[in-house]
């Protein structure tokens, strides 16, 4: 029995995925343990250290993920996987030399940049971080040392994860970033009584390990093996040209990630803390729902490159589910943003002003998330079209947009930290929007409006789902009434209703556990509902959904009627946030 079980997990763990719909849902269950799991790395963070402090700590990850994103990540995120699977079909031999040709070569270009950086990094803190002390500096500086240290494993980290996706071993990469954040958790427990605030950059260093160990011994037993040598060869070139658009596109989106921080640091020391942490649980949605599907249906897209009407009907599809699914979920972090960030970040050093802050973050990313997925599909349905040029256009384009709202509201209009995350979704709205409209035109022959009506009745069924939340909230919210903090409780007739009979006193952990839980469900509800007479198709592919899963115990997140065979796309780079 025990050998039986035994081979059962070697065989999951090791065996490939042959259809989009099982490598849909290893992504899409992987994506929700990792962001549980991130949360939980957040919330173990904001218990031991306040949040002045872990904006050092946040803001200590620019530099190195500027390095790594742009030299290392732009290669593997849309240019080695191609090249590697045509090489895969022609020779292992090929495929293999590449894989370790590319390792050395990212490993030396990103450890002398790296080594610089290092060299001078309170100098370069000092341009990007200027609110931030002498003191702070030096603290922000130690950190980002280790941080380089661990960036060293993921150089060689995402050329396995590369390599295995690419032979649809899709478990073990998306394992990965659980060991990583189980890495931070750890460290910073352990370590934190003697480290102080380095105990979580020694957890990154220690995860980061782990990121790459996990993949290592499938790695090798598939083939993969190390060079000692590096060549430049045809097919090591031309990787280097297919990664030219996507690292001028990451390249812009590090300038405003640096501006963010930038802008943060003059707020105030916390403020980097409150974006950081809003960013996390936004990030649930845009996630699960748009990188999960986004990434299983590329290949298909690519496939049916030729097929107009088939790659139409794939896209729009896709994007109909992803708009369906994220919207109610934004539309909760907009309405309990405030209980949300109470349970998961509410600890006895996270002051009420600090989750107010964090709150109005969430709600801000929030109004974006549904455009922030989108883009995970329509960049990609670019890409299948082998057009690499249109979507970095596009990105750029929005990234100027992004830091220009950056510097008009913080510094224009003198708004808090939540503007930074507004002028994003501003950004990624513009995105999502242009990226549509050119390629409805390009695939599709009904017109613009007529491709969003699908969107347009999710939007409907999120406005009454969320009006709905909010009347609630308010009204079951005990602390509501006491202060008076909404416009129910300046109507003269609840002066004489028995308030306290019903309400919750939400002070109380349980309590307010039930009122977010209660109040999700009962939006979700009145969600599907209004999607269903608005007779939405997406509402018969999530009912079948649950039927599979629950009744015939076969989760397909993305119910089609023809299983495509697939050749998988890099996965998303890991971050701290």
């Amino acid at each position: 029995m025990v050998n039986k079980i035994i081979s059962k997990s070697k065989k999951l763990l090791t065996s490939p995925q042959s259809s989009v719909l099982s490598a849909a849902t290893i992504i899409m269950l992987m994506v929700i343990a990792s962001r549980i799991l991130g949360l939980v790395r957040q919330r173990v963070l904001a218990h031991y250290f306040l949040p002045a402090d872990l904006s050092l700590f946040f803001a200590a990850f620019r530099l190195p993920d500027l390095i790594f994103e742009v030299l290392v990540f732009g290669t593997f995120s849309s240019a080695f996987i191609p090249v590697f699977t045509k090489a895969l079909k022609k020779g292992n031999s090929d495929a293999w030399e590449i894989a370790g040709y590319v390792t050395n070569i990212s490993l030396l270009i990103f450890g002398s940049f790296a080594l610089l950086a290092g060299i001078f990094a309170n100098n370069l803190y000092a341009i990007f971080a200027p609110g931030f002390g002498p003191a702070e500096r030096v603290e922000i500086v130690k950190i980002a040392r280790i941080l380089f240290a661990a960036q060293g494993f993921f150089v060689i980290s995402y050329v396995l994860t590369g390599v295995l996706e690419s032979l649809r071993r899709f478990l073990i990469p998306a394992l990965a970033p659980l060991f990583y954040n189980l890495g931070i958790i750890l460290g910073t427990i352990l370590l934190v009584s003697d480290m102080k605030l380095l105990s979580p950059a020694i957890g990154v260093f220690v995860g980061a390990g782990l990121h790459f160990l996990i993949q290592l011994p499938l790695a090798i037993k598939l083939g993969f093996r190390f060079i000692p040598s590096i060549r430049l060869t045809k097919d090591v070139r031309k990787i280097g040209k297919l990664a030219l658009p996507r690292v001028i596109e990451l390249s812009f989106l590090q300038i405003s990630k640096t501006v963010e921080l930038f802008l943060a640091s003059l707020i105030s020391t916390a403020s980097y803390t409150y974006f950081t942490f809003g960013n996390s649980l936004q990030l649930l949605p845009v996630g699960l729902f748009g990188t999960s599907i986004a990434k299983a249906a590329l290949p298909t897209l690519a496939r049916q490159a030729e097929d107009k009407a088939q790659f139409r009907r794939t896209l729009f599809n896709a994007l109909y589910q992803i708009v369906f699914l994220v919207l109610p979920v934004a539309t909760i972090l907009i309405v309990l943003r405030i209980p949300l960030v109470r349970l998961v970040f509410g600890t006895e050093i996270f002051d009420w002003e600090a989750t107010v802050q964090t709150g109005i973050v969430v709600s801000s990313f929030a109004m974006g998330a549904v455009f922030q997925a989108a883009n995970s599909l329509l960049a990609r349905a670019f890409y299948a079209l082998h057009d690499t040029k249109t979507p970095v256009i596009v990105s750029i384009s929005g990234i100027i947009i992004i830091v220009l709202a950056d510097f008009i509201f913080i510094k224009g209009f003198g708004l808090p930290v939540w503007g930074l995350a507004l002028a994003f979704s501003i950004g990624s709205a513009y995105q999502a929007i242009l990226l549509f409209s050119l390629l409805s035109k390009r695939v599709g022959k009904s017109s613009f409006i007529k491709l969003a009506v699908p969107i347009l009745k999710s939007g409907i069924s999120a406005v009454g789902a969320g009006s709905v939340m909010y009347f609630v909230l308010k009204i079951f919210d005990r602390s509501v009434w006491v202060k008076r903090l909404s416009f129910l409780g300046k109507i003269e007739a609840t002066s004489v209703i028995p308030f306290e009979k019903f309400v919750l006193d939400t002070r109380y952990t349980a309590n307010l556990l039930i009122l977010t839980i209660a109040v999700s469900l009962m939006g979700a509800f009145v969600y599907l509902g209004i999607a269903i007479l608005l007779k939405q198709k997406e509402v018969g592919i999530f009912f079948d959904l649950l039927k599979r899963t629950f009744i015939k115990h076969k989760i397909t997140p993305i119910p089609i009627k023809k299983q495509e065979q697939i050749t998988p796309t890099q996965t998303d780079t890991t971050s701290i946030q």
